[in-house]
């Protein structure tokens, strides 16, 4: 049995490892991003791929997918942070345009439309319980993870808005551990939403220093 199957059992129900630490990596990238360093991505990258491989074992094409999607932009918002912090004044936290927001909310809504009847009526891909719940959270989540390598504050109005399909549609599903991580989930966000929502209000303040706005090591 090779790594990528190993497993564990807690109360009758499998566990792969890959699954546990890919979660567990979810969770400390939003950590992470609260602080705006640069090692969000690598770890947002790590996690992604060992979600993949939990979603290519349990035969999961859907979540696998966009795993594939979450590794494209994890490495594009490592190039982005990157950039920003050898531009000499760092990678500022802002809030986003007018334009922009109407962009992410297009994607999100159009996203979600397409994204629902591929899991719908493509084979591979068919989601028979909440194709749109799941499509919302897909596509969500994908939006947020871009507005995020953009650094604007609005990525995490959009983590809010996927957990508050995420927590009910987990719970409703049976899927109880998926829910609790998901509940954290909410909480961190908020926390980072206060915070990313601070700084970006101080950043436009006379006493912004370009080490206040540089994204940290």
């Amino acid at each position: 049995m090779s790594w990528l199957d190993a497993s564990f059992t807690v109360f009758g129900e499998h566990v792969l490892w890959t699954d546990l630490i890919g979660n567990a990596l979810s969770l400390a990238v939003v950590w992470l991003a609260m602080r705006k360093t640069i090692w969000t991505w690598p770890v947002q990258l790590t996690g992604a791929l060992l979600l993949l491989a939990a979603s290519l074992h349990a035969d999961v094409p859907g979540n696998a997918l966009k795993q594939v999607l979450f590794c494209g932009l994890a490495l594009y918002g490592w190039h982005r942070w990157t950039r920003g912090r050898s531009d000499g004044e760092g990678l500022v936290v802002r809030q986003g345009t007018a334009r922009e927001r109407i962009v992410l909310v297009a994607v999100l809504l159009v996203g979600t439309a397409v994204v629902a009847q591929l899991f719908a009526h493509l084979p591979w891909l068919e989601i028979a319980w909440s194709p749109w719940a799941n499509a919302y959270i897909f596509v969500g989540s994908a939006v947020a993870t871009f507005a995020q390598s953009r650094a604007l504050v609005d990525f995490w109005v959009v983590w809010v808005l996927v957990d508050l399909v995420g927590v009910p549609l987990a719970l409703q599903s049976g899927l109880y551990v998926s829910g609790a991580v998901y509940g954290i989930f909410f909480v961190m966000v908020m926390a980072g939403l206060r915070n990313w929502l601070r700084e970006s209000r101080e950043a436009r303040g006379p006493r912004t220093t370009p080490k206040d706005k540089a994204v940290t090591a």
